[in-house]
């Protein structure tokens, strides 16, 4: 069982390391962030799942900066 935990914590952490990687690299603010997580709150009945095509349609709707 333990073995298990340890692989399933590796992976994960590799997991956070890309995303993290890949945020920086599209260079996403703190603001941005906040506005998603505002986004995905208001979808799905608050459980903050976004299903692709509502995020695509989602984009669209936004105001310009």
């Amino acid at each position: 069982m333990m073995n298990l935990e340890v692989e399933t914590t590796e992976a994960l952490m590799a997991r956070l390391a890309d995303l993290q990687a890949r945020v920086r690299a599209a260079r996403i603010t703190d603001a941005e962030i906040k506005t998603f997580q505002k986004v995905a709150a208001i979808m799905d009945d608050g459980r903050g799942r976004i299903a692709g095509d509502d995020l695509i349609a989602a984009s669209f709707l936004a105001e310009p900066i």
